[in-house]
Parts: C-alpha cells; sequence; structure tokens
C-alpha cells in the first residue's frame, strides 16, 4: 500500500475518536502498555514534558516546543487532533513526520499488533514515540489526547507537567463536574514530578493540591507565581507581555484566551530553566514571537482573509467561547457574520446561549460523521434567538459570508476543529 492507502487503511480498521466520537475511546492503558512493550519503550530515550487540561493545551505544546527549539534542543512534538494533514500530529523540530516514517511503522508493527486491538490514537501515540526515539530528540512534548489519568499518553514518566485549566467537555467520559474532570486531568501527575497548573479555584485547586500532596510532586499555580507585570494587546493584535524572567516579550497568538495561556508558559518555562534545561530569554521571545512558523500550528484566532476581515479559531466548548465571543464584542464591524457548526457531543446548548444574537449566521457541518447537520444546528440556534441559512459545507458557507460581506465587516469561522478543518483545507 501507498502512503494515502495506508491511512485511509488505518482509518477504516481501527476506532478512530475524531471521526466517530466515545465509541473509539478505550480508556485505560493496557493497550499503550502492551504497544509500548511491543516497540521497545521508545519514549525512555529522551526527556518529555507532558501537557494537559480542557483548553489551551494545543496552544502550550506548540509554544513550549518551539522555545525548547530555539533553545538548540532537538524537540519533539506529538498533538492532536489534526487538522488538514495527519503528519501535523508528529512533528520534530517542526517539521511533520515524512510519509516515508509512517509507512516504514505501518510496516512493521501493523500485523504485530492485531492481537492488542489498539485504536488509531493508540497505534499514531506509538508511531510518535518510535520516530521521536529514530530522530534522536532530546525532548518531547506530548499532549494529552483525552483526560489525563486514563489517557494513552500516560504512560510516560515525564521531567514536568502542564495543566492548562479545567472546563465542561468530554463530560460523557470525565465526568458531570468540575472536580470531576480535574481528577481525570489530574491523573499525569506523578511521584516527585513538578507540575504547573494554569487555571484553578476553588474546589479544582483542592484537587490539585491533595493529589500532588499524594503524589509528594512539586506543585506550582501560574496565578501565584508572579511571571509577568503587564500584558496587553498591541497595534497588530498581539499580545505585548513584560515578563519577570525573559523581559519584553511579543506573543504571535492574538486570541483573548491566550493571556492566560501566556502566564501558564512562563511559570512552566521558570519552573523547566529550574529543571535544568537551557532556556534563554532570546528563545523565548523568538518561541512567543514566530510560533506559528517554528512548529505549523494553526487555527488559534487565525487571520483567513483581509478585506473583510475573517477569523477562524478551534474553540468548541463554553470555556473557549467566553473567550471568543469577548473577542467578537470587542471587534468594530459594520455587520458580524459567522460560519458556524459543531460535533453532536458538545454542549451545543451551552455554546449558542452564548452567541451575540446581532450576528448573521451561517450554519454548515463538518465532513465527520460526528457533525451535527447544519439543519437541526439552525433549529437550535433559532430557539436562541440566533438566525441564518444553512449550507451544505463549510467552504460554501464561508463563500456565502464573503460574498455578503462589505469591506468593512467581519467573519469569523468556528464552533468545532473540524470545521476550521474544512476551511483551511478549502483555502489549500
Amino acid at each position: 500500500m501507498n502512503y494515502e492507502e495506508t491511512l485511509q487503511y488505518l482509518y477504516r480498521q481501527l476506532p478512530v475518536f475524531q471521526q466517530v466520537g466515545q465509541s473509539a475511546y478505550k480508556p485505560g492503558l493496557g493497550n499503550s502498555l502492551a504497544l509500548d512493550a511491543l516497540v521497545g519503550h521508545p519514549h525512555r530515550h529522551y526527556a518529555t514534558i507532558h501537557v494537559a487540561g480542557t483548553n489551551g493545551k494545543g496552544s502550550t505544546s506548540h509554544v513550549l516546543a518551539a522555545v525548547l527549539q530555539k533553545s538548540g534542543y532537538r524537540v519533539g512534538l506529538y498533538t492532536s487532533p489534526h487538522l488538514v494533514d495527519f503528519r501535523e500530529r508528529i512533528r520534530v523540530d517542526g517539521e511533520m513526520i515524512p510519509r516515508e516514517a509512517v509507512l516504514a511503522f505501518t510496516r512493521k508493527y501493523l500485523d504485530a499488533s492485531r492481537e492488542i486491538h489498539p485504536s488509531f490514537f493508540e497505534l499514531t501515540m506509538m508511531m510518535a514515540f518510535d520516530y521521536f526515539a529514530e530522530c534522536h530528540v532530546d525532548v518531547a512534548v506530548i499532549e494529552t489526547g483525552l483526560g489525563g489519568r486514563l489517557d494513552s499518553t500516560n504512560i510516560i514518566t515525564p521531567r514536568a507537567c502542564v495543566i492548562t485549566n479545567i472546563s465542561y467537555d468530554h463530560m460523557a467520559l470525565l465526568g458531570n463536574t468540575l472536580t470531576a474532570i480535574a481528577h481525570e486531568k489530574a491523573g499525569i501527575i506523578k511521584s516527585g514530578i513538578p507540575v504547573v497548573i494554569g487555571e484553578a479555584e476553588g474546589d479544582v485547586r483542592r484537587v490539585f493540591e491533595e493529589k500532588a500532596r499524594e503524589e509528594s510532586a512539586p506543585i506550582y499555580f501560574a496565578q501565584d507565581c508572579d511571571v509577568m507585570t503587564a500584558c496587553r494587546k498591541n497595534e497588530l493584535g498581539q499580545w505585548a507581555i513584560d515578563s519577570r524572567d525573559f523581559g519584553f516579550l511579543t506573543y504571535e497568538l492574538g486570541g483573548f484566551c491566550q493571556e492566560k495561556n501566556a502566564a501558564t508558559l512562563l511559570c512552566a518555562l521558570r519552573l523547566l530553566r529550574k529543571e535544568g534545561f537551557a532556556i534563554t530569554p532570546e528563545a523565548v521571545r523568538e518561541g512567543f514571537a514566530h510560533v506559528t512558523t517554528l512548529t505549523g500550528l494553526q487555527g488559534r484566532w487565525q487571520q483567513v482573509n483581509l478585506s473583510p476581515r475573517a477569523y477562524c479559531d478551534t474553540g468548541h466548548n463554553v470555556g473557549g467561547f467566553q473567550y471568543i465571543v469577548e473577542q467578537l464584542a470587542a471587534i468594530k464591524c459594520t455587520t458580524l457574520r459567522i460560519v458556524f457548526g459543531m460535533v453532536n457531543d458538545k454542549d451545543i446548548s451551552g455554546v449558542l446561549a452564548m452567541l451575540p444574537r446581532t450576528a448573521v449566521y451561517y450554519f454548515t457541518q463538518a465532513s465527520i460523521p460526528r457533525a451535527m447537520p447544519a439543519s437541526v444546528m439552525r433549529d437550535k440556534a433559532a430557539e436562541k434567538g440566533l438566525h441564518g441559512e444553512v449550507y451544505a459545507s463549510v467552504a460554501e458557507a464561508y463563500q456565502a459570508a464573503l460574498n455578503d460581506s462589505c469591506a468593512d465587516d467581519f467573519v469569523f469561522v468556528g464552533g468545532s476543529s473540524f470545521v476550521v478543518a474544512d476551511l483551511l483545507a478549502s483555502l489549500g
């Protein structure tokens, strides 16, 4: 099989959460441990940093990788889901895994792994770990897929952990309360391994404190770390940060949520220096200023058109949309136009209740089975006072929004990572 045939075979033969949702989720580490033994425990050959959280873990992982790259380390980066190309999940120094390496791993281990019955995530995670070992990386930044305690990635013993925040998402799998979700995320905290918590208050904070005590793990809360004296928007819409440890920084990612992510990152970088990583102020400046170029990160308040202005964002739950809605409210435009779709296992009602009623909506659906049909989304939105037309694809909805716009309008595309993925794929 060639590369495309191999990828399609993996999608068909293995349960893929990205496509079908929780029926593909295999809680527990049994499969991962069995695969790890089969492949030879590749993650033991390099340092790792483990990143979990409801929102912001992708941005955080990419910036950490960018800073470590600029510090002179050879860096692996494992994230999910991908937006356009499967190979986005597995990068070394910002470069995607070659197709040949995907083929080589699959040919070597697919048949041998059949008795384990891995999910798509479990097998491709091990592909990443093996590829990083082959590339002799110094350190790999590993993002959890879902949760933490039972997430496949939790077989690693990292040098440090980062948990960005806790919000409502994947409740059917992680629990219906913030403390229950926090317990699952806290599962990545291991004996003696330091952990940074980005945002946590009240009972959620106590969950992390108790777990850290149980594991004798040093714990740092970003809100207590005093890592910056100022954080404000510059004329280009980026964050301008006066940091305690690294001087003045320009943060390329301009989403409102990134102010909190920046504090988490600076606290984590302070910890990594303490743990012996040689991280320079210049490397931090470069990593913050050029994360998309250095790592290939996409879909985080990303501009996709100049006139009218059009942006997309992968925020897909109430915790993410609290920042997106605030950002949209701050935009001066003649008409706000929103291309919108979600997958059917999210808190759709909660997100719709937050969206501006004065916007014009273009309801659509991503090209995956989990996507809520656009007509159903339109009807649910109408119950919240949101009105618009239905479009068969993201590309059609986006083009209709552009066609309807004058130069002073603003177009936002989002609701799901997969809506953003379809948009970026259509734009080439």
